[in-house]
């Protein structure tokens, strides 16, 4: 594996994880080992000392039987039995002067602790302790007790047996760590790997897409874990962001058309006006339809910055009270030449008056927008109105409806959209914003718009606060 491979990896979260994985694994084994080695060097230590206390028991009893001739006799066999090496017998005076001994070559520099015999003495029970020799890598384990009146035993064993276990229980600990060690980093990282998998998919699929095929998606399984719902999540966003991008992609071909004719028609009077040399008066017509072509431009590109500013939050509506109820009839008064020349029948029905806060010019090129939609989607014949109503809650309804062929279910959820158009050919005049603009306008004063159709015709419901 090459040093920027390795560097790689050591960065990785599934490195960490098999570190941590393998730490814990470790402390927790090297907690198990130190309680075990505790718990075995606590027995071995208890069952020196009942075996030097049952020694000096029996010396004592012998002491009483036989006497101290008895016990001397008795100390050199132990000593030779044992093995001068093993163990030490020493009888002393309580001032630590020694009485007798076993062959103490071995245990030469095993020193009389007169400090020992005194709290001895003094406690009137046998006193354990450890003694380091100089001489030996092993410690020796000491009892100093009475036997009789005057007469003090101190009585010694090797530890050798003791000091092998241990020494043997680390080497069997240091390897046994090393291999827990490679166990749990092992394990640790195929669990980490097998963990983080379905996480490596979301990064080789954000690649593929950073790439700019934004059709993929990223596998996931049926376990329906934290790793499942991340990748349900981003193909989610992934669905979002395609529908997002393929919207820009169809806004900015719509307009391209809708502004492809308009300023076409502009360069062609301008190509006349240049060429033909009419009169004064064509030039004049030719001019106010450049107007017209470019006031209709304006108001395109006007209404979708407000729409943009709107969404975005950073226009405000300048609100000011209002008499809704007259701006509806007077946008009907407004409509009802168009309605008339059409032969539809257009009818209103408001109260008197209902005051609310709102920005009247806004609400007016709403009203505008959805009354055109209204009487240019009406077979001649039909008919189109408009109600408004206070809730019991103060909030207003204004509902707009006509006897029109109606929406299609497919279109239905799209037609306020910006450049949606139901009608491909786009052979009705307009810019496909007028709908969008209306919702704009209504969630800009804290309402909305809702649209429903059947074959029957459509209804839109503006619901606006009486007081925004």
């Amino acid at each position: 594996m090459s040093s920027k491979r390795l560097l790689s990896v050591h960065r990785t979260f599934a490195f960490r994880l098999t570190l941590w994985y393998a730490g814990i694994f470790l402390f927790s084994a090297a907690v198990a080992f130190a309680f075990f080695y505790f718990l075995i060097t606590s027995t071995l230590r208890g069952r020196t000392d009942q075996d030097l206390l049952s020694e000096v028991r029996s010396f004592a009893s012998l002491m009483a039987l036989q006497g101290v001739e008895a016990v001397k006799r008795q100390a050199l066999l132990e000593s030779q039995a044992a093995g001068e090496k093993k163990i030490f017998v020493q009888l002393l005076y309580p001032d630590g002067r020694l009485f007798s001994s076993s062959n103490m070559s071995y245990f030469r520099n095993i020193p009389t602790s007169i400090e020992a015999i005194g709290r001895m003495l003094e406690q009137k029970e046998p006193l354990f302790a450890t003694v380091s020799s100089p001489d030996h890598r092993h410690e020796v384990r000491v009892v100093y007790a009475l036997l009789g009146p005057g007469l003090i035993i101190h009585l010694g064993q090797s530890m050798d047996e003791l000091t092998r276990f241990i020494e043997a229980f680390q080497r069997i600990f240091v390897f046994t760590m090393a291999a827990l060690f490679a166990v749990a980093a092992a394990i640790g990282w195929f669990m980490a790997r097998r963990a983080l998998a379905g996480v490596e998919n979301v990064t080789r699929t954000a690649r593929r897409i950073a790439d700019g095929r934004l059709a993929e998606r990223v596998p996931f399984g049926n376990k329906g874990d934290e790793i499942d719902q991340l990748a349900v999540t981003f193909n989610r966003m992934l669905d979002r962001i395609q529908g997002l991008v393929n919207g820009i992609k169809e806004m900015t071909d719509n307009i391209a058309h809708d502004l492809k004719s308009p300023i076409t028609r502009i360069r062609g009077q301008a190509e006349i006006a240049l060429t033909a040399g009419g009169s004064t008066a064509d030039l004049e017509n030719m001019a106010a339809t450049a107007v017209e072509e470019c006031d209709r431009l304006l108001e395109m590109i006007n209404s979708m910055l407000f729409i943009s500013r709107t969404d975005a939050g950073v226009t405000q509506p300048e609100l000011e009270e209002i008499d809704i109820a007259a701006v509806i009839r007077d946008a009907c008064g407004l409509f009802q030449p168009l309605a008339e020349e059409k032969r539809i029948a257009l009818t209103w029905d408001a109260p008197e008056h209902i005051a609310m806060k709102g920005d009247i010019r806004l609400i007016q090129r709403m009203l505008a927008n959805l009354l055109d939609n209204a009487i240019s989607y009406t077979p001649t014949g039909g008919w189109a109105k408009v109600s408004l109503r206070l809730n019991p809650d103060r909030s207003l309804l204004i509902v707009v409806g006509n006897s029109g062929v109606g929406i299609s279910e497919k279109d239905l959820p799209h037609i306020f959209e910006r450049f949606y158009r139901g009608d491909p050919s786009r052979s009705h005049p307009g810019a496909g914003l007028g709908l969008t603009f209306a919702r704009a306008v209504a969630r800009a004063h804290g309402g909305d718009i809702t649209a429903s159709s059947s074959s029957a015709g459509s209804t839109f419901t503006v619901s606006l606060p009486a007081h925004a």
